[in-house]
């Protein structure tokens, strides 16, 4: 063996980019998931009964009956999954002055020029809109689905109720498929490393430097440098 072999490298510059640090733990990851497999069941149920045209899908879940018997189901274990979230993340999803001076930039993120964009914590302030619409959503799913679901315990004098419960749920899950959607294309493409850090619960030092400057901060247990 040679002396050089036993001589500590320094360390490169890449080498300290590419560290990795904690960004989820195991249970935020496994929560996520779930919510996103009971989401996405619910999803493909609820468009095969909001239009003839898509009811082929309810065969993808094992036929109609099938679906309209599990459909109010995972709605409700994604409610739970979502209130978890909300015990789990409420406290970083609170918007800050860094957040709106974020968002008065936000053409920056688009353009990926993020070397424009002031520090922001564990979330920036898309993702906490995206939180909040989610929850605020959920809690209209949840009430609109419970009339939904015990039609039947309705009296007719209040049929009024069942109409509007129609549309609210119609409504509001056509809005959280929209943001369903974005959710996804961001996380999958815009921010490169989003979705790996869901699966493997790390992220890397640039990547956490790049789009959440303040919590890396927080993170390695150092004040942020005054600019």
């Amino acid at each position: 063996m040679s002396t050089t072999d036993t001589v500590r490298r320094p360390r490169t510059t890449t080498d300290f980019d590419e560290e990795l640090i904690p960004r989820y733990s195991f249970v935020e990851r496994v929560n996520h998931w779930f919510g996103a497999l009971t989401y996405t069941y619910c999803l493909i149920t609820g468009l095969a009964f909001w239009t003839p045209y898509l009811y082929w899908l309810a065969a993808i879940v094992g036929g109609g009956p099938t679906a309209r018997f599990w459909h109010p189901w995972f709605g409700l274990f994604f409610t739970v999954s979502q209130f978890l979230m909300f015990v789990q993340w409420g406290g970083d999803m609170e918007i800050d002055h860094d957040d709106r001076v974020w968002a008065d930039n936000i053409k920056s993120y688009i353009n990926n020029e993020d070397d424009k964009l002031p520090p922001v914590g564990r979330f920036n302030w898309g993702q906490k809109i995206y939180f909040w619409a989610m929850v605020g959503s959920t809690i209209l799913l949840l009430l609109s689905g419970f009339v939904l679901w015990y039609v039947e315990a309705v009296p007719w004098s209040f049929h009024i109720l069942r109409y509007v419960a129609i549309l609210i749920h119609a409504s509001v899950a056509l809005i959280t498929i929209g943001l369903f959607l974005i959710h996804v294309y961001m996380s999958t493409l815009l921010e490169e490393g989003s979705f790996a850090s869901m699966v493997y619960g790390t992220v890397t030092r640039a990547w956490a430097w790049t789009f959440h400057r303040k919590w890396y901060y927080q993170v390695i247990g150092k004040s942020r440098p005054k600019q």
